[in-house]
């Protein structure tokens, strides 16, 4: 399946010039429909007001969402506007809890939501948020592109992260057309275990099914020399002079990466090219 519908959310101005030229170049390049959702949140926590005066303050706040929102509207069509491409855009106010159930019902009608790194020094709160409600309530898989723009050489050459999960398996479901476009694709194994189902060939039923995809790839089996996985891949990353990486996201719970690492969030926390997640 082609990338035929594309969005992306955006919370912020600096967002919206970021990560939005980014997306307009993608939409081009697949010939994909693009949505910018652009989101006036509202960071007041529930419960927050005093009595008696929370549905004055409730209102005032909403209401401030509500322009923040029109403006970043106006803002991305600024952007969009004479753009040769098919294109829509949308202004969403909602509460900072609210934005799994937003945000997921956008993604479910997508194939890729494109997103700036969650963990830059200036994102906003919201920017993690969007991306874990779009992974996990809309089922999308998301492009996070950490300088906020496309390679030049982006997809050319492709490492897959392989561990054997459903994770893994569905993010390079998912990623398919990039796979089939990509010149090179490395699919990259961590110290395989030795009684796993594929101890005698790592790698080699996925790379069975991805030839009969039309995908041209090679199998790399990288010895556990570095602390963490995430940052194996990464410097195996730079060894092939890669543009995207491919891999599964949240193999654990999101509260336990968020309190103790994993590999999702180191990889999105240090990666300098553009991650392909799904879950």
């Amino acid at each position: 399946m082609a990338f035929k519908a594309i969005s992306t959310f955006a919370a912020s101005d600096g967002e919206v010039d970021a990560i939005l030229p980014a997306a307009i170049t993608l939409a081009q390049r697949e010939d994909a429909h693009l949505t910018a959702c652009m989101l006036g949140v509202d960071m007041t926590p529930a419960g927050g007001f005093y009595m008696g005066a929370s549905p004055l303050l409730l209102q005032e706040t909403l209401e401030r969402a509500q322009a923040d929102a029109e403006a970043l509207e106006a803002r991305a069509r600024r952007h969009l506007s004479g753009q040769p491409l098919r294109w829509a855009t949308e202004a969403a106010v909602v509460q900072f809890g609210g934005l799994p159930s937003l945000v997921g019902l956008r993604a479910r009608f997508s194939d890729l939501v494109v997103q700036g790194a969650p963990y830059a020094p200036d994102a906003a709160p919201s920017r993690e948020a969007v991306i874990e409600a779009a992974l996990f309530d809309g089922k999308a898989p998301v492009l996070v592109l950490p300088k906020g723009r496309l390679p030049d050489a982006f997809g050319q050459r492709i490492v897959v992260a392989w561990n054997q999960s459903a994770e893994a398996l569905n993010a390079i479901r998912r990623a398919l057309p990039l796979l089939r476009a990509a010149d090179q694709v490395v699919v990259a194994i961590v110290d395989p275990p030795v009684h796993g189902p594929e101890r005698s060939d790592p790698g080699g039923m996925l790379t069975g099914w991805l030839a009969r995809h039309g995908v041209r790839c090679d199998v790399s089996v990288l010895a556990r020399t570095l602390p963490r996985i995430s940052e194996i891949l990464l410097r195996h990353m730079a060894d092939t002079d890669a543009s995207l990486l491919v891999m599964g996201a949240y193999g654990h719970s999101r509260l336990r990466e968020a309190i103790l690492g994993g590999a999702t969030r180191h990889v999105l926390e240090h990666a300098e090219l553009p991650v392909f997640l799904a879950h």
